[in-house]
């Protein structure tokens, strides 16, 4: 809590004294950015936060940070967790904010959920629940309760070669289940495994309007140039329609509101006025009684915090924009297709209460579109109107940072890439011509490309 006081109080003032000499290009969050390259990249308050949101933003902080307790017969602000969960806290899982990443071989996740599902549509339009286990796995259970089950990873090396003759190795994922705690899974459910994806600059993408969304949609159907990303009209559980998603690996969740709320609900067991009912299913509902934390167990109060805390998080800048290697890999991004889902540009609307992101010219690499990127990479489970193989574009702002931040430089939802490099050769489907491009490239020119995305 020390640490993030400190970092919220001085980043607003230390980060202001960035270079004068920065072009616009590395204010990726535009007047949000933050000129942190440190492990505390991801840990900032927008730069321009308003004295007003600083209390608020504050106590958000603390509700993400620390670890939510069981309830017990003495009520306090943090009680109510599970029985059955994923995390104890949202920073188990987005470590100093950032991404989680896939087990080592034969061990269990620790920051990733996983998604379940069976064949049909399930409430409201969604994926069908598989009927003991629900939409997600609860990998962890309070004292005297049982986990629903564990899920262990796995990898085997795929060999291909660039055009040059260069070897190079894909890591490919492979999961399963062991010790299920309520009976057998339906045999046709599905499994998808997913990181915990970095949460800096959500409220700068919950600002982009939604027609520009459609327009880039639109867009991508007129040049019939295979490539076609569609916007996933997902249910909103405030305004009981649907409307457009934008977060969330298939773009299944419309606002950070409501991501927020089923995080909540689906990885810590805690109800919220959005979603008022624990996470188990009926089936295991006579195994799984518990005291409860309150009704809803988190506050609106702590609610709202945690969402004004997961809006204003800033966005780091880029760096070494005016390089020449970097400026060279631009170009080549540019040349092989990629900006056209990884749209490197976007203006922000009206964001009433919020005007730090409003008016923003931010670059996030992202059309937050789903697109198809073929079997290799498909789950095999819908998610509304996104296919097994559709998945959002991820947004690219920060990428450069995660092995500073997390450790590691694992990539893709399920974290099979080991790098840059492995992320593009996994690309398929409508991404095909545009890896194969890639795969060509003489050594100079590939590692050009992964030099300007090491920038972002």
């Amino acid at each position: 809590m020390k640490t993030r006081l400190l970092i919220l109080f001085f980043a607003v003032t230390v980060t202001a004294r960035a270079s004068e000499s920065a072009t616009n290009v590395e204010y990726s969050g535009g007047d949000t950015t933050a000129f942190d390259a440190t492990r505390n990249a991801f840990s900032l308050a927008a730069r321009n936060l308003l004295p007003a949101h600083h209390t608020t933003y504050t106590l958000g902080s603390f509700f993400f940070d620390e670890s939510w307790l069981a309830a017990t017969t003495t009520p306090s602000d943090r009680d109510g967790l599970g029985p059955l969960f994923v995390a104890r806290s949202c920073f188990a899982c987005h470590v100093r904010n950032g991404r989680g990443r896939a087990p080592d071989s034969f061990l269990p996740t620790d920051t990733m959920v996983v998604r379940l599902s069976v064949p049909g549509v399930g409430p409201n339009g969604g994926p069908k629940p598989e009927p003991t286990y629900g939409l997600q796995l609860q990998t962890h259970a309070l004292p005297g309760f049982k986990p629903e089950a564990q899920i262990l990873g796995s990898y085997r090396n795929l060999s291909g070669r660039y055009g040059d003759g260069e070897v190079y190795y894909l890591r490919q994922s492979q999961f399963r289940l062991a010790d299920l705690g309520y009976g057998p899974f339906q045999t046709n459910a599905v499994i998808s495994p997913l990181v915990a994806p970095a949460i800096i600059g959500l409220g700068l993408l919950e600002a982009v309007p939604e027609k520009t969304l459609r327009a880039l949609a639109t867009a991508d159907q007129q040049r019939h140039d295979g490539i076609s990303g569609h916007v996933n009209l997902v249910w909103d559980v405030t305004t009981k329609k649907f409307t457009v998603g934008r977060f969330g690996w298939k773009a299944e969740q419309p606002s950070v509101d409501q991501q927020v709320a089923s995080a909540f609900n689906g990885d810590m067991g805690l109800t919220t006025t959005l979603y008022p009912h624990e996470n188990n299913t009926d089936a295991e509902s006579r195994f799984t009684q518990s005291p409860s934390g309150g009704s809803p167990e988190v506050s609106d109060e702590i609610f709202a915090a945690t969402v004004l805390f997961s809006r204003l998080i800033a966005v780091p800048a880029r760096r070494d924009a005016t390089n020449e290697i970097v400026l060279r890999g631009e170009k080549l991004f540019h040349q092989l297709n990629c900006a056209v889902c990884h749209v490197p540009e976007l203006q922000t609307g009206a964001v009433p209460g919020l005007p730090e992101l409003a008016g923003q010219t931010i670059r996030p690499y992202s059309d937050l579109l789903v697109h198809d990127l073929g079997a290799d990479l498909s789950d095999h489970r819908q998610v509304f109107q996104a296919s097994g193989s559709e998945w959002r574009t991820p947004p690219l702002w920060g990428l450069g940072l995660v092995e500073t931040v997390n450790q590691h430089d694992q990539l893709l939802h399920d974290g099979r890439a080991r790098g840059f490099a492995e992320a593009i050769l996994w690309h398929g489907g409508e991404a095909e011509k545009s890896k194969e491009q890639f795969r060509g490239l003489p050594k100079a020119d590939r590692e050009a490309l992964i030099r300007f995305l090491r920038s972002l």
